[in-house]
């Protein structure tokens, strides 16, 4: 006999301002491993979750300056050392010369690295999901909106929890197993 082992809470909310003033709620309460479920995208509930701004726009910064440099200096290198050739009376490197193929690796580099750095620090590719699992899941791509308190957060107690989410107005308080 195997144990299910349970991964949060999940309660049930009717509109868009109960789910907003819920998330801001369960951000105040100092949970930190919690998800908001919507069956459309809800404009400010990310501030209202608490949550910062994603950081894959940096990694593709990074990227992109890493492929313009690489160019610039794959250029430089074979027209300074590996190639050396006069043509037309030009110099050995020249910006301007060297704008193009550093241009094109700039963004193939931050196409890269915007591809790796999202699957990196969203955790993809993640095939499953427990809240997949949980009987009312359906209705959060169609018309309700769900919170989920994970059991991994350190002010997770099953009990507590699911007093604090009806406490705030959640209906229809489910285990989710993971």
């Amino acid at each position: 006999m195997t144990m299910k082992k349970t991964y949060g809470l999940i309660a049930a909310f009717d509109s868009t301002p109960e789910i907003y003033q819920a998330c801001e709620k369960v951000r105040d309460a100092g949970f930190s491993q919690w998800d908001a479920l919507t069956p459309f995208p809800v404009h400010g509930l990310d501030a209202a979750m608490g949550i910062r701004r994603s950081k894959v726009p940096r990694v593709s910064l990074a990227g992109g300056i890493t492929g313009f440099f690489t160019g610039m200096t794959l250029i430089w290198f074979t027209g300074a050392f590996d190639y050396r050739l006069i043509v037309g009376g030009k110099p050995y490197f020249s910006p301007m010369f060297a704008f193009p193929v550093s241009y094109e690796m700039t963004i193939l580099f931050t196409a890269f690295a915007t591809i790796i750095g999202m699957f990196v620090i969203n955790g993809l590719p993640r095939h499953h999901h427990p809240v997949m699992k949980a009987p009312q899941f359906g209705r959060a791509l169609d018309d309700r909106f769900f919170i989920v308190i994970e059991a991994g957060d350190p002010k997770f107690n099953a009990a507590a929890t699911r007093e604090f989410l009806a406490k705030i107005g959640g209906k229809d308080i489910a285990e989710v197993e993971d």
